[in-house]
């Protein structure tokens, strides 16, 4: 068994020195209070990334642009920065003050947020794109270290599945705003207006939220030494489970943000659909369905973890293979609403992966390590899944365009999506070695 409280291989959570009087200084509602505070800003995090989906149909055509080019603004303008300055944000953050990290990093993607909005070509654009994820960058790293000494090992995945919450809630609130926006202001105001707002809810976060003791309810034996980055990546990269959790999961994430990105391009090209109504379509789907299967992902595993710690991948793995054949039925069905219909259960299935790898990875590391630890997971997530995914999307279509034509588009969305195939097989593979290397936490 391990100590400290972490994730045990037999499944059982071990006190942790503190667990006498726990989260010393924090009432129940403030806990709840700073998780919905978090939540809030994760949503606004969001919004301001997923709204270009939308109204990527409508900068196609006034800034005459490429699918290529497109893929490019989706993908690796935001992913290159959002993935690698979360590591050296993660290094102050787990020495720093959190909630002043966070507050900055909101007040600097809403305001490029709304820069979006004045851009005149692809250039500016880009380049707006990248201030994005410069400020993207400073939010869930320390965000997960946060929550994870607000909240105990046993109650960690399901916490960390209500912040990630913010993922399809805050899609739900791109695609309507950015959907009744384009069709009635243009794309323009629709990146303004969403925007400006996080201005405000920096000043909340940082005079609002609180910094809880670091590792409060790990072993008195944990480490609290701060690894150099080049160790820190080392330290979990020789944990086997990380290196198949991580890869699975950045190529779960090329295929979601591949696909998710283009999704509303696909219904308006393929399907004839307006942008208001695709974004009430997709709001829903990813909203409702999304945030359903983000919650019982941590839910459940939180649970089925006192039978098993390898449910922790297993459940990931299950749902990700169980979705692929709806999800090819979505893409070739002829009819716009019965295809909506076969994604109803892979938007569930598919989100159900966040809360138990954030969790894993968490509890794979001392107290010192978390946010670190959660930028190094994000950055490969991002690099291949948010960088690459949407790229390649584009790049299919552009390319299938002699052989497919119009429907370029839905032969290359399908293609990326079976990708999910090879991600499933590293679920099942870091479960081989998941029990072990949790016992090996406080032996670091």
């Amino acid at each position: 068994m391990s100590e400290g409280g972490e994730i045990s291989s037999e499944g059982e959570t071990a006190p942790s020195a503190g667990s006498e009087e726990p989260n010393r200084g924090f009432s129940e509602g403030y806990r709840r209070y700073a998780l919905g505070l978090l939540l809030t800003v994760y949503i606004f995090n969001f919004i301001d990334r997923q709204i270009l989906s939308i109204l990527l149909e409508s900068i196609k055509r006034d800034l005459s642009l490429s699918d290529t080019q497109l893929g490019f603004l989706s993908g690796i303008a935001f992913a290159i920065f959002y993935s690698t300055l979360g590591i050296p944000i993660a290094r102050w953050a787990d020495r720093g003050s959190r909630r002043t990290i966070i507050a900055l990093a909101l007040a600097v993607w809403s305001v490029m947020t709304a820069v979006s909005g004045l851009a005149r070509g692809f250039g500016t654009l880009a380049l707006a794109r990248i201030g994005v994820g410069i400020g993207e960058a400073g939010c869930s790293p320390p965000a997960h270290s946060l929550l994870s000494d607000y909240y105990p090992p046993e109650r960690r995945a399901t916490a960390l599945s209500i912040y990630a919450l913010g993922i399809p809630v805050g899609v739900l609130f791109g695609y309507l705003i950015g959907g009744q926006m384009d069709e009635y202001f243009g794309w323009r105001t629709a990146f303004l207006v969403v925007g400006l707002p996080g201005l405000l809810l920096s000043i909340v976060v940082r005079f609002t939220l609180k910094d809880p003791p670091r590792g409060q309810w790990d072993a008195a034996s944990a480490s609290r030494e701060q690894l150099p980055v080049g160790e820190a990546f080392a330290y979990l990269w020789s944990r086997r489970s990380f290196r198949h959790l991580s890869f699975a999961a950045a190529l779960h994430a090329f295929v979601g943000y591949g696909v998710g990105t283009w999704h509303a391009p696909f219904l308006m090209r393929i399907h004839g659909m307006s942008s208001s109504e695709v974004g009430t379509w997709l709001a829903l789907l990813a909203g409702l369905a999304g945030g359903l299967g983000t919650f019982l992902g941590g839910y459940v595993t939180d649970r089925l973890r006192e039978r098993d710690v390898r449910y922790y991948v297993w459940v990931p793995g299950v749902s990700t293979i169980a979705s692929i054949p709806l999800v090819v039925g979505f893409y070739l069905w002829p009819t716009p609403y019965v295809a909506l219909g076969f994604l109803i259960l892979p938007a569930i299935l598919g989100s159900m992966y966040l809360g138990p790898t954030f969790a894993v990875t968490q509890s794979l590391v001392g107290p010192s390590m978390r946010a670190m630890a959660s930028a190094i997971l994000l950055f490969i997530i991002n690099l291949i899944g948010l960088g690459l995914g949407p790229q390649a999307v584009g790049l299919l279509s552009d390319l299938l365009v002699g052989v497919a034509g119009h429907e370029s588009l839905r032969y290359a969305l399908l293609s990326v999506a079976l990708v999910n195939v090879w991600s499933t097989i590293h679920y099942f593979l870091a479960a081989r070695s998941l029990s072990e290397d949790l016992e090996r936490v406080n032996d670091a």
